[in-house]
């Protein structure tokens, strides 16, 4: 069995609370996702030359998809910790954007509607706005290699 085969049934087990902090979303909000990919899921056809057996189920795709934007992470961890190549993450994640997106249920309103008053939003899924992320910083002191002296310590002295 895959590493990320049990990723959905742990985040079962979390209070309401934390299942946000961990997913980015409601539980309610995360299973209306769940229920419009699942339905993409059944109705792609089933056949000869479709393709392998799934590596993922819809939830652990929709668990995979949120991580990413939630995570700032790169696909080739995120893959690691599914069970699957960043090749992989990655068709997930767009296939899973793109039927959320068609759903309509998840797409935020236009500027102008905003400004509407009659506009309630009853969804709002991720805000994946680019933040920096804290890396150590380069200098040449760094990433200079020290030389070793071809003489031993010993005849050194």
């Amino acid at each position: 069995m895959a590493r990320g085969m049990k990723k959905y049934e742990q985040m079962q087990k979390h209070k309401p609370k934390d299942f946000k902090r961990h997913i980015g979303v409601n539980e309610e909000t995360f299973n209306a996702m769940i229920e419009v990919f699942r339905q993409y899921d059944e109705n792609r056809k089933k056949g000869l030359g479709v393709g392998g057996r799934r590596s993922l189920s819809p939830e652990n795709k929709v668990l995979l998809m949120l991580g990413y934007y939630r995570e700032y992470r790169t696909l080739e961890h995120i893959g690691f910790d599914y069970g699957v190549s960043e090749s992989t993450a990655s068709r997930i994640v767009c296939e899973v954007e793109e039927v959320l997106i068609k759903s309509g249920r998840f797409s935020l309103p236009s500027k102008r509607e905003l400004y509407k008053s009659d506009v309630a939003l009853s969804f709002v899924v991720i805000d994946a706005t680019e933040t920096p992320c804290q890396r150590p910083k380069k200098s040449k002191e760094s990433t200079t290699q020290v030389s070793k002296s071809v003489i031993p310590l010993k005849d050194r002295l």
